[in-house]
Parts: structure tokens; C-alpha cells; sequence
């Protein structure tokens, strides 16, 4: 496990990180309800989705390593927020991170990285549904200027209950408009 001084590092993904990728994401799917999905994905039932994140375009999938070791410490995307064509400058952010690497600025890293990754692009807004409660999230958001737009009542259900969930949205225009 890194400490909490471990540097960390944050890259494009690759293909060779779809293993350990799929091991933090279903973590979550089998403990919390910080995704919907409800069973856990093979290897291969995500590699689509991590082929839609190319090293460039307005979706991305930047993973964070430690610097000594590589280990795979968490993950963020930008994803579009809806099919049709008119949502295409509005993207969908998340960041997931080992469980044992939380409370590191893991997040934090990540989401500069993505954010800064996405700066040249041709989007207008990010969007963040975070299910509830999620404090650590909704505070990670705020510091990126995420602001709270609204919230979806009993939206998910998972282990026996609904959940709430939180939208957020970032302006990403880099000058207003004239």
C-alpha cells in the first residue's frame, strides 16, 4: 500500500491497465453505491468502454501510478454526458481510486490532470452525478468549481434501497463569450 508521501504520477490509459482498472471500478460496484451498475464486469465487457477514451479528443482516461512502483492508484474520465449530437461540448467527469489509496490527494491529481487535459478541447460544460451521501466527492467537486444544479430523488436502486443523486456542473470555456 503507497504511504501518504508516495509520489504519484498521472498518465493517458492505456490498454495495459484494464485489468486493475476493472478490479477498482467492480470494488465499487460490489460495495457502494458510488456506481448503478449492480454486477460486477469482466475484463473484456469493459474494454469498450475504455477504447472510447483516446489519448486525445474531449474523452479522456487519465490513470494515476506511484512513481516507484506503478501500482495503479485510481483513475478519471470525461465521457459524453448524452448521445445526441447538441450535447457533444458537454462532457461527464468521475474519478474512482483504490480503496486503499484514498485520502491522498489521488483524486485531486487526477482530476487537474483530466481538467487540463481537456483545456484545448471544444467543450462548454462538465457534468457530475454523485449519488448520496458522498461528502468526499461533493467536496473534491466544489474545488474544481463544480456548483451544485440539482438533485434526482430515489433515481438508483441498489442493495435493497434508492438513492439520491446530486448533479453538479463546471463551465469549462477558457474566455467568455462576446
Amino acid at each position: 500500500m503507497p504511504s501518504a508521501h508516495t509520489e504519484v504520477q498521472v498518465r493517458p490509459g492505456t490498454e495495459g491497465d484494464l485489468d486493475v482498472l476493472t478490479e477498482i471500478y467492480n470494488h465499487y460496484v460490489r460495495e457502494t453505491t458510488i456506481t448503478f451498475d449492480t454486477a460486477v464486469l469482466t475484463t473484456e465487457e469493459r474494454r469498450p468502454w475504455l477504447l472510447s477514451h483516446p489519448e486525445d479528443g474531449p474523452y479522456r482516461l487519465m490513470v494515476a501510478t506511484a512513481a516507484d512502483s506503478q501500482e495503479i492508484l485510481g483513475y478519471a474520465t470525461s465521457s459524453p454526458y448524452r448521445t445526441k449530437p447538441a450535447y457533444r461540448t458537454s462532457v461527464e467527469t468521475t474519478v474512482y481510486v483504490a480503496p486503499d489509496s484514498g485520502r491522498r490527494g489521488v483524486g485531486t491529481l487526477l482530476y487537474g490532470a483530466l481538467f487540463e487535459a481537456l483545456a484545448g478541447e471544444d467543450l462548454h460544460r462538465a457534468y457530475a452525478g454523485i449519488a448520496q451521501p458522498n461528502e468526499a466527492s461533493r467536496r473534491l467537486h466544489a474545488c474544481f468549481g463544480f456548483r451544485h444544479v440539482g438533485t434526482h430523488r430515489e433515481v438508483g436502486r441498489k442493495f435493497g434501497r434508492y438513492w439520491d443523486v446530486a448533479w453538479y456542473e463546471k463551465d469549462l470555456r477558457r474566455a467568455p463569450r462576446g
